[in-house]
């Protein structure tokens, strides 16, 4: 479709009549922000207002944002887990909300090592189909002719669980990709796929994987744009691609799909698709077989535009290993959303990565931000309430911890993301994802802070007693040159019997001790989602953390403060202690996960 010139947006030239209403929408939100944030909190209170938390802070049916800052406070996840543990067990009294909870979202957080429950109502789907609906307009402003290809995505569905009262919990993606939205989305030749639902919503990550991968190589001339959620997750694509070319090549070559695929809905849509082909399969082959993969994104599939995939925060530290599969094609960040809520997205989406920043749309629930110093970060209690600031009222060049109202009951909930004002859009303030609050290691959905490493650390050293053997100093690090990452750990030991020490299979029994403490979503990644590998420990040489902190000095660290960092990141110091290893020692197996059963 070409593009409608005689249609106009502040934005820029619409691709068609319905990119044109979605583009004023966007122009409209974003010049009145604070206006639709008042409105938005007022609806939230009053369709909530018979609620049981709301009715504790005696508001008496107030609807004005004074009234309700007053009256009602910052709170964790923590505050509201025995409400929340209330509905999973049974209570369907509107504890939060005053609709039905129709299921429970499953956050990447954690607490006491299980995933986070959301409690969610149904009309948030259409709520965040109509962010959804934002996306694709944007992108077609920068770039043209989406509609006549396809997008190559690898998109899964995860593990769900049932709370004792039978209600769902899923992470936010699967809930969308398993509702009658994704699975009956009207057809828009600007954003088609070339994985079939069925491939999608096989819960066996293998056969998603192989079938989804087979159909973008089937259809490579037509995609236009590769993604996935994150960037690791389009690693774990490539590497997957490396482990089993041959066999999707026979597959291609004989027009039959591997048994591996046992599937039959899979198995029934790709048999319309697969056809011989043993011109593609040698082209296949000739691309795989050989050492050399840099660029094989864009050897394989010509045509690719960008990379549609979140390489913000954690996901940042993946950006060399995707430049060199792709060349350096565009990585795209197009929105900002969690579990608890939808946000905003990215109205400049071929932007550096380095440059993201979201605009937060004023209609998808009502924000407020706690001012973040991140040298004299605020202790907040309910004794010591935190001065929140509205999202009118933000200061560009300052740092947030983002508060969020929303319409499925959750009320000043911190949501424990870090954002940087950057600028504006119209009056909107546009953010950039900073991090998130306290995260110390992360891979893929994964999310370790220091308590849970400490943990950890404690749990595998209590297995080096017998050998007279104590830990001096730790750190770790984030290691994402292999596919899948993986976490380091590094150990300074003193063994106190030289004639007795930790053998390396006591080393080994370590790491693994460590991964079962590690937190579900840890696990997770590593049994059912193979997007985390096996944790390594490194044993460095005894006065290595004495020259670690030598040279932090050396930079104009103050020794009286120096303590030695839990997460180190910077190459040279990196570079340093792997300089110092002696020994290098991986879990031996998978630690032990089985899906969630919430009590």
């Amino acid at each position: 479709m070409a593009i409608v010139s005689s249609l106009s947006s502040p934005l820029g030239p619409p691709a068609c009549e319905k990119d044109a209403k979605v583009l004023q929408f966007i122009d409209d939100m974003t010049k009145n922000i604070d206006p639709e944030q008042v409105r938005v909190l007022a609806e939230i209170l009053t369709r909530n207002a018979n609620t049981e938390y709301l009715q504790r802070f005696n508001i008496s049916g107030a609807i004005d944002r004074e009234t309700f800052k007053s009256k009602v406070p910052v709170v964790t996840y923590e505050d509201l887990k025995p409400d929340i543990d209330r509905i999973a067990n049974g209570d369907r009294s509107p504890i939060f909300s005053s609709h039905p909870i129709s299921e429970f979202l499953t956050s990447s957080g954690t607490s006491a090592g299980e995933r986070k429950l959301m409690p969610t109502v149904a009309d948030e789907l259409e709520r965040r189909q109509k962010l959804y609906n934002l996306l694709q307009p944007v992108m077609n402003l920068y770039v043209p002719g989406l509609d006549k290809g396809k997008g190559l995505y690898f998109l899964f569905i995860k593990a769900e669980a049932k709370t004792p009262s039978g209600l769902v919990a899923r992470p936010v993606l699967t809930s969308y990709y398993k509702s009658e939205q994704f699975k009956t989305r009207p057809y828009d030749p600007y954003n088609v796929y070339t994985s079939p639902n069925e491939t999608i919503l096989c819960v066996d990550s293998f056969q998603s994987m192989y079938s989804q991968m087979l159909c973008g190589l089937l259809m490579r001339e037509e995609v236009l744009r590769v993604g996935a959620v994150f960037a690791s997750g389009l690693l774990r694509a490539i590497r997957f691609l490396q482990l089993n070319w041959k066999q999707l090549s026979q597959d291609i070559a004989s027009g039959t799909l591997s048994p591996r695929v046992s599937d039959p809905s899979i198995r029934n849509c790709i048999s319309e698709i697969l056809k011989p082909n043993p011109q593609l399969a040698e082209f296949v082959s000739k691309e795989c077989e050989g050492e050399n993969w840099e660029g094989i994104i864009t050897r394989i599939w010509p045509n690719t535009k960008y990379l549609d995939v979140i390489v913000t925060g954690a996901m940042a530290q993946y950006i060399p290993t995707l430049d060199y599969y792709s060349g350096g094609l565009p990585k795209v960040c197009t929105m900002y959303a969690s579990s608890e809520c939808y946000f905003g997205l990215n109205l400049n989406p071929m932007c550096k990565p380095s440059e993201v920043c979201y605009t937060i749309m004023p209609n998808m629930g009502y924000f407020e931000f706690i001012p973040h110093d991140p040298i004299n970060p605020v202790q907040i209690s309910r004794d010591s309430p935190p001065h929140l600031v509205d999202l009118a009222d933000v200061e560009i060049g300052k740092e947030y911890e983002l508060v969020i109202t929303t319409y499925a009951g959750l009320c000043r909930y911190r949501v424990g993301d870090i954002l940087q004002v950057t600028g504006l859009h119209n009056s909107a303030p546009q953010f950039k994802f900073v991090r998130r609050k306290n995260v110390l290691l992360s891979i893929d959905s994964d999310k370790t802070d220091e308590s849970e490493l400490q943990t950890a650390i404690e749990y595998a050293t209590a297995l080096l007693r017998p050998y007279d053997t104590t830990l001096v100093e730790y750190t770790s690090f984030a290691d994402t040159k292999t596919i899948p990452g993986h976490y380091v750990i590094y150990w300074e030991l003193l063994v106190k019997d030289p004639s007795n020490p930790p053998s390396d299979d006591v080393l080994s029994q370590c790491c693994l001790a460590m991964e079962e403490s590690l937190n579900s979503v840890y696990r997770q990644c590593r049994v059912a989602d193979n997007s985390i590998g096996p944790l390594e420990i490194r044993v460095v040489k005894n006065g290595t953390f004495e020259e670690l902190m030598d040279y932090a000095i050396s930079r104009g660290a103050s020794i009286n403060q120096y303590k030695a960092p839990r997460c180190v990141n910077f190459t040279p110091i990196v570079e340093l202690l792997d300089s110092r290893v002696i020994s290098v020692n991986f879990s031996p197996k998978a630690p032990h996960w089985t899906p969630e059963r919430r009590r």
